[in-house]
């Protein structure tokens, strides 16, 4: 039986309009970070596309937390989406729900597991490697004694943070800038964990189909 529920509706008409709220927030936050010499007017117009992108994602929060009937039940089971309201670095992970949003309307077959598993994980690094280095790159460029003073240097420290390998040859210095690295390695241990059980799982399944076919027939 097709889950009809209220929260199943909210999300359906939701998820497209809050993935392109996600892209809105990425593009004015890099255009408030990096667009050094816009006029005043056009940074209060950045700032006022976050702050209106922020109030859709804590409303849409809220309904859907209404409507589970849950309480506090909803916040444990719902950790992701509780972390994309409170930190604004994770706000552009929900462009990824857009495939699973635009399938659900057309009603096309899906890609297998593992695929799916290991293109969520590359567009997330994508999205969260860009979205890192632009708060650090805010963070740190203009701080006293920091390594980081070109948005490249940002990129090449998010891209190493991410992979975990963590060069050391520049590295964050302020007390946001360090946040942010926790946030980002704790994400990039997640998405390498992701993928490579996905891969694995996958190659043990061509290798057991294999094996099954190499097998004589019983006689």
């Amino acid at each position: 039986m097709d889950d009809d529920s209220p929260t199943r509706r909210w999300r359906l008409r939701t998820e497209l309009p809050l993935g392109i709220a996600s892209m809105l927030f990425l593009a004015a936050y890099a255009a408030h970070v990096l667009a050094h010499g816009m006029p005043e007017w056009g940074r209060r117009i950045c700032l006022a596309v976050i702050a209106a992108t922020w109030a859709m994602f804590i409303g849409d929060y809220l309904v859907r937390w209404r409507l589970s009937g849950r309480g506090l039940g909803f916040v444990r089971s719902h950790g992701l989406d509780t972390l994309v309201v409170v930190l604004p670095l994770l706000r552009p992970l929900w462009i990824v729900r857009l495939y699973d949003a635009v399938l659900d309307r057309r009603g096309e077959p899906r890609l297998p597991l593992y695929t799916r598993v290991m293109f969520y994980a590359g567009i997330a690094v994508l999205l969260l490697g860009f979205a890192g280095a632009l708060a650090v790159y805010q963070a740190e460029y203009t701080a006293p004694g920091a390594t980081i003073r070109t948005f490249g240097d940002s990129v090449w420290w998010a891209c190493s943070t991410l992979a975990t390998v963590g060069y050391g040859d520049v590295t964050p210095v302020t007390v946001r800038g360090r946040v942010v690295a926790v946030v980002m390695m704790a994400c990039g241990l997640a998405l390498l964990g992701a993928v490579t059980g996905s891969f694995s799982s996958w190659l043990l399944q061509v290798f057991a189909r294999e094996g099954d076919r190499e097998k004589p027939p019983e006689s």
